[in-house]
């Protein structure tokens, strides 16, 4: 049993005061000013919320959206990663798959929607190609474009990642004890599977019913809970308390969610030792998975080729004379400039302390004997199961009147807690893997508890590092739910930014800065992968 030492007791503690003060605490002012009348306290705001007409259909249209969205994306996901994994597809191809899956993550989502109004308006791209309409783009269709486009990345990583765990050697023996095609698939890839199926299938409803960027852009006139949850908070006339109880509602399917994934996780099963087969080669599965999936990656990426078209022409789509003019303008102008220097300094600081504080709360996990240490696990499910607005909507309540209200710090840390569990989970799944008696060897050869980590555990966990670096980066620079509420004048990010040019009609503008957010994570992205790819060789 490893000693506790005191600075593991003092990173402990500063961390649990991190996550009281910007986690418990605004969640538990969230839930007093949903409870708070002018009365005193009571559930008539809930009584008043649940009675009004609109927020019902809202709350329906979301459930409606969010559940066929859920079902197609599921689909595509598994139909992608049972082409990469379950076909001899040529190689280069799959590879293709694999990195393009990923594209749509390094944008922000109210990107998506003027992407897909560029492409399927009147004077859409594929509107043209085609020659006509091919349906409404505001409302339920846009929305499912939308939310099919967003989800079907992270899906198709957890099934992706999944399918590692499949040992094909058993699809080889199904097939020479006679089963059938239907009875083969069933057995040994859907059953194995149905835990991270319905995974994926939660993951993407949770997602969809709590955005907020596609429906601020092609949600049109059909309302769904995030916007009304917008227009409650930010309208003519805020009502913090009836925005609470609608923040305190988004939070029931989340809660759902999570119980769900809980109970799937028993239909997970593991193979004592997979056996690295590859299936044999069968033509017609090969040739219609390849078409099927490289159709599924072109249709969803040719709706942004129009973001990297129209700011180069004078005016898409009337006059498409080239043109650096709308670039320059950006460049120029110390607004739009500014907004994207704030987003990549709010990213930098999120990756930098993001990593920090959960790269140490997993190793206070994983390689401490602290008897309390299970509650950061507690913790990492909670930020997990709360969207990015009811966060958002949390620190407007607790920090409204205060010095932090309208910082960069409070946005800092609002992406802190929105996307620690991702990387705390990387960080943790590594430092389990690890000898276990590093720490002890240190302390025999005189070595402080933290100078054993700073020279042993992290340079053999560097590669997860940069990981959780990359993850924090992205993600910062193109959310937007969860930083709507937060920003301010001097404080304006790129995301926030997109949704004030969208009155303005400066569709021009936003694709240049959603071409800025595009490349600068891509960048982000093939630095670290090729950094952690360095970081394993020289281990």
């Amino acid at each position: 049993m490893r000693k506790v030492k005191p600075e593991m007791r003092v990173m402990y503690s500063l961390i649990l005061l991190i996550f009281a003060g910007f986690l418990l605490v605004p969640l538990a002012i969230l839930f007093f000013r949903s409870l708070q009348t002018s009365q005193g306290f009571g559930l008539s705001n809930y009584l008043t919320i649940l009675s009004k007409p609109e927020l019902l259909v809202a709350i329906g249209n979301s459930v409606k959206v969010s559940t066929v969205t859920a079902v197609i994306t599921t689909i595509l996901a598994f139909t992608l990663a049972y082409a990469i994994h379950c076909t001899k597809i040529y190689t280069p191809i799959k590879t293709l798959l694999r990195t393009g899956i990923v594209v749509p993550m390094l944008l922000p989502t109210i990107t998506y929607g003027f992407a897909i109004m560029y492409s399927f308006g009147n004077q859409g791209l594929i509107t043209k190609i085609v020659g006509q309409n091919v349906f409404e783009i505001y409302g339920f269709n846009g929305l499912l474009i939308g939310y099919v486009i967003y989800t079907l990345p992270p899906a198709f990583l957890l099934i992706h990642n999944a399918f590692k765990y499949i040992d094909k050697k058993f699809i080889i023996v199904s097939k020479l004890m006679g089963d059938g095609t239907l009875r083969s698939f069933k057995n040994t890839v859907a059953r194995p599977l149905s835990g991270s199926l319905g995974g994926a299938f939660v993951l993407s409803f949770i997602l969809s019913f709590t955005d907020f960027g596609i429906p601020a852009s092609v949600g049109g006139t059909y309302s769904v809970v995030a916007t009304q949850l917008y227009q409650v908070m930010l309208g003519s006339i805020p009502d913090f308390n009836n925005g609470a109880v609608i923040a305190v509602l988004m939070l029931i399917p989340a809660v759902f969610g999570i119980w769900l994934l809980g109970y799937l996780e028993k239909l997970n099963f593991h193979y004592d030792k997979t056996s690295e087969v590859e299936l044999p080669e069968h033509k017609v599965r090969d040739v219609s998975l390849g078409m099927v999936s490289s159709i599924i990656l072109l249709a969803m990426l040719s709706i942004f080729v129009v973001m990297f078209i129209a700011p180069w022409m004078n005016s898409y789509p009337y006059d498409l004379t080239f043109t650096f003019k709308h670039v320059v303008n950006v460049f120029q102008s110390s607004d739009l400039s500014g907004v994207y220097k704030n987003s990549l300094w709010v990213a930098a600081l999120t990756a930098v302390f993001g990593t920090l504080i959960a790269y140490s709360s997993a190793l206070l996990n994983v390689r401490t004997s602290l008897k309390s240490r299970s509650s950061l696990d507690v913790i990492s499910m909670m930020t997990n199961t709360i969207p990015g607005m009811v966060l958002g909507i949390s620190y407007l309540l607790l920090f409204n009147g205060s010095s932090l209200k309208g910082t960069f710090a409070i946005i800092v840390l609002c992406n802190i807690v929105h996307f620690f569990t991702t990387p705390y989970l990387m960080a943790k799944n590594s430092l389990s893997k690890m000898n276990p008696s590093w720490e002890t060897t240190g302390e025999l050869l005189g070595d402080s508890w933290l100078k054993t980590v700073r020279r042993v555990i992290l340079p053999n966990s560097a590669s997860t590092v940069i990981e959780m670096i990359s993850y924090f980066f992205i993600n910062a620079m193109v959310t937007v739910s969860g930083i709507i509420f937060l920003v301010s004048a001097q404080t304006s990010l790129v995301s926030s930014k997109i949704k004030e040019l969208q009155h303005f009609a400066k569709f021009n503008e936003i694709f240049v800065l959603s071409m800025l957010i595009f490349f600068t994570n891509l960048i982000i992205k093939v630095g670290c992968d090729y950094a952690q790819k360095r970081s394993s060789v020289n281990r």
